[in-house]
């Protein structure tokens, strides 16, 4: 096996779990070649023989946690708070008792500011997951300081120390949701959480180390690993051995880190703890974990994870062990701070860093100061780094290594957006259809959507329906919504597959149903698509329009821009602008309501239709507000429906292969449910023909159902059709070419069916399907041709060949060949008035 592993050979999860039991010489041996796989990793990446470490300083913000991990010092409970800190005390005495709820702010800039008049460049800050969930002490003590949770009180205070002190903050508040990561992003250019270790059992069974803690479930942890990766948050987890774990359950811990990694990119380091019994905890009777078996450990971890892995090993848990830890194959020291202690070792005090860069120099390295977040990340910036915090990193990074600058000392800078730099292609949907764009690909094809072959290996076939066709078209005759319930399933999914004379049927009976409910009227609105920018870094894979602010199609409209091309939209007769744009770092928070007051202001008459979910999401994220906030002050501002694109599938088997970092289906229902309750209505969308099946559809409808029933906010469903010609997904053989004629014909007809009594209005899309795809789609139940758009870049530089407008009479002329006349109608399916 260390034959294998020395010739670069991939190690299976037995293999591994094998060479974590080596000793003696051959333990020898895994050290060597684990060493010298990451001695190449360190010439690869420009620093050979370095190994680094960060100056820090530990900010334990609450000891509380509703978690009862039965190896854990650091948290505490209500009562044994004591009585109310002396504020006289030095920033060192602060840190090293924490009587109150939570640190103040004042307490916690009291430790950065000492921090940073040291020279550190880190603040740490850790605490416990959701105490507010347990304790009533802190939920008091965060509703009388204003905040609803400690994810919130966490948010505002890095924003602090990042305006008073310039130290950096990581951030360790436990689990975090994929909403909960995206409201962090910005204050914070990197965080983490340990995995510790994915074997169930420890968690499930009586008398486990995290029996009675919900958030170390394993699948739980996983899915923040995974979430931040697909937030694009450099992110630091790791494994804790000897913890009653098997050493095939820490293999497979290793590779599960591999795995997650190696799908999004982001895991900046990998910490190898070893545990160190405690008293006053449940396992102080536990031995601990052998220094061998941690050495062990950090090999067979470098060599499943490989030479660009980062891997860690704390060095105040190693005794003097340094020398034994290098050659194992680690390649830093993690955080070391000069001036407070390690609140979750409290008994094991931080080396002095001269000692440390003594002890390394002996082995033969050199010891380097990195800042929190890792060099390779700070050399990338977007989307890694958040444009507010590149001032804070920029002042202490050397651009040429993105390591430290050692003599840097942080200086407090303002925390704020950046400049608005619009520009670019800006007439790309004009040059789209004349010129094209400049390559079928972004530069960064390669790495932007992580790994393409765990990717891959997501994708599952579809279930085969074997379901008896006849009985579903009997039941889409006389009650279509009932298709829609779990104990008709097979005859739905028979009708998703229906081909020939059934599928012909099926259409009839679709045709017939939307004659009854909507009439013979096929309607369409006059407008106007504004993609105000295509720069965009969430990497959906999907997606051919997101383009790298330096890209050769990349550009940003103005406020100005945005509001003339609505101006001369209403004077060609529009009702009805439309603007969705790529989620842009740079773009500014305050610009969506500013788009919207200016477009009203220009033109008060024209109905503004804006922003998806995901924009909705990430801006309100970024301003720190809670969602229906938000929302309401973009009703404020003018904002009259949104589009509820952004949907894909509603299902996140598909949507975490499909678009990587896109809202999870959850939140994308939150927010249309919210935007609902605000009276803002939306439409529905669905985008099918990729790697999903009839299943998917299925349960996507539900969902859209269930939406409907509760708020009643859908004003009608589009259908569209995947692109795949310029599609990433595609282009790296893992979609198919789009959906077939049949499954088109079958999703507009089961649209009609499955919503009807719900939603009346089914569209279809013309940029997608072609001026004969339409005609089809308004004989198999539709009623509604979309707009007019006048402009239309996201389907066009997918490869979509059906052009970015279509005038009045094009339209009249579709409906025409479909036996129906047109009727134009308002944004909400209103008569125009004077029309």
């Amino acid at each position: 096996m260390l034959r294998r592993a020395a010739d670069g050979k991939s190690l299976d999860v037995e293999e591994a779990a094998t060479l974590l039991s080596a000793r003696g010489p051959a333990l020898d041996e895994l050290l060597r070649v684990a060493g010298a796989v990451r001695d190449a990793g360190l010439r690869d990446a420009g620093r050979p023989g370095v190994v680094t470490y960060s100056k820090k300083v530990f900010i334990p913000l609450t000891r509380l946690c509703r978690d009862r991990c039965h190896y854990c010092t650091f948290v505490t409970v209500p009562h044994r708070l004591g009585a109310p800190r002396n504020r006289s005390a030095s920033p060192q005495e602060s840190a090293g008792s924490l009587p109150g709820a939570y640190l103040d702010r004042e307490e916690v800039l009291a430790i950065a500011r000492a921090g940073a008049a040291q020279g550190c460049k880190e603040a740490l800050f850790t605490l416990g997951d959701r105490p507010e969930d347990r304790w009533p002490q802190a939920r008091q003590w965060l509703a009388e300081r204003g905040y609803d949770s400690t994810v919130d009180y966490v948010r505002a205070s890095a924003i602090a120390v990042l305006e008073e002190t310039g130290l950096l903050p990581h951030l360790n508040p436990g689990v975090l949701s994929w909403a909960e990561l995206q409201r962090l992003k910005p204050v914070a250019p990197s965080m983490g959480m340990m995995l510790e270790t994915t074997a169930e059992r420890l968690w499930s069974q009586p008398g486990g180390p995290h029996f009675g803690s919900p958030d170390k479930q394993p699948a739980v942890r996983l899915r923040v690993l995974a979430d931040a990766g697909r937030v694009a948050v450099p992110f630091t987890t790791g494994i804790l051995i000897g913890i009653g774990e098997t050493l095939a359950e820490r293999a497979e811990s290793l590779f599960a880190i591999r795995h997650v990694a190696r799908e999004y990119g982001h895991i900046q380091e990998v910490i190898v703890q070893n545990f160190r019994a405690k008293p006053d905890t449940a396992m102080r009777g536990m031995p601990d974990a052998d220094l061998h078996d941690l050495a062990a450990t950090v090999a067979v971890a470098r060599l499943v994870l490989g030479p660009r892995a980062r891997i860690q090993a704390p060095p105040n848990l190693i005794e003097d062990e340094y020398d034994l830890l290098l050659r194992a194959g680690i390649d830093d020291w993690g955080g070391v701070s000069p001036v407070t202690p390690d609140h979750v070792n409290p008994e094991r005090p931080w080396p002095q860093i001269d000692e440390l860069a003594r002890r390394s120099a002996a082995a033969g390295f050199t010891l380097r100061e990195r800042l929190t977040i890792y060099p390779e990340y700070v050399r990338r910036g977007a989307p890694w780094l958040d444009p507010r915090l590149a001032g804070h990193v920029a002042a202490l990074a050397d651009p040429s290594t993105g390591l430290a600058v050692e003599s840097a000392r942080p200086v407090g800078r303002p925390w704020q957006e950046p400049d608005e730099a619009p520009g670019g292609r800006v007439n790309l949907h004009l040059e789209i259809d004349s010129e094209g764009r400049s390559a079928n690909r972004r530069g960064d094809f390669d790495t932007v959507y992580g790994d393409w072959a765990v990717v891959a290996g997501r994708v599952g076939s579809g279930p085969v329906g074997t379901g008896d066709v006849g009985a579903g078209l009997r039941l889409a005759a006389t009650d279509p919504a009932a298709l829609l319930l779990p104990r008709h399933e097979a005859a739905a999914l028979a009708l998703f597959n229906a081909d020939g004379a059934a599928l012909d049927e099926l259409c009839r009976i679709a045709d017939d149903v939307r004659r009854d409910a909507v009439g013979d009227d096929v309607t369409y609105v006059v407008n106007r698509n504004i993609n105000f920018t295509n720069v965009c870094y969430v990497g959906c894979r999907f997606c051919a329009f997101a383009q790298r602010e330096r890209d050769a199609d990349a550009y940003r409209l103005s406020v100005a821009q945005v509001a003339d091309r609505a101006e001369e939209a209403w004077r060609a007769g529009a009702t009805e602008v439309c603007m969705q744009g790529g989620i842009d770092p740079k773009l500014p928070v305050s610009a969506y309501a500013d788009l919207v007051r200016a477009v009203k202001a220009r033109v008060p008459g024209m109905h503004v239709h804006a922003f998806s979910p995901m924009e909705v999401v990430t801006a309100a994220a970024k301003a720190g507000v809670p969602i229906r906030d938000w929302l309401v002050q973009l009703r404020e501002a003018g904002l009259d429906t949104i589009p509820g694109t952004a949907a894909e599938i509603l299902d996140d088997e598909v949507r975490w292969v499909l678009t990587k970092g896109k809202l999870p289906a959850a939140t994308w229902v939150e927010v249309v449910t919210t935007a609902h309750e605000l009276g803002i209505r939306s439409s529905a969308t669905m985008m099918y023909g990729h790697v999903d099946h009839p299943r998917h559809w299925l349960g996507h409808f539900r969902v859209l159902a269930e939406v409907q029933d509760r708020t009643g906010g859908f004003t009608e469903f589009v259908a569209l059709p995947f692109v795949h010609t310029n599609a990433p997904i595609y282009l790296a053989g893992i979609a198919r070419p789009g959906p077939t004629w049949r499954e088109n014909r079958a999703v507009h007809a089961m649209a009609r069916l499955l919503l009807h009594g719900r939603i009346p209005n089914i569209q279809c899309s013309w940029v997608k399907l072609g001026d004969e795809g339409a005609v089809a789609m308004l004989r198999s139940g539709c009623n509604d041709l979309g707009g007019t758009l006048m402009e239309e870049t996201i389907s066009r530089m997918a490869g979509s060949e059906h052009g970015s407008a279509r005038t009045v009479e094009q339209l009249a002329a579709i409906a025409a060949a479909a036996g129906r006349t047109l009727r134009q109608r308002t944004t909400t399916y209103g008569e125009v008035v004077g029309v």
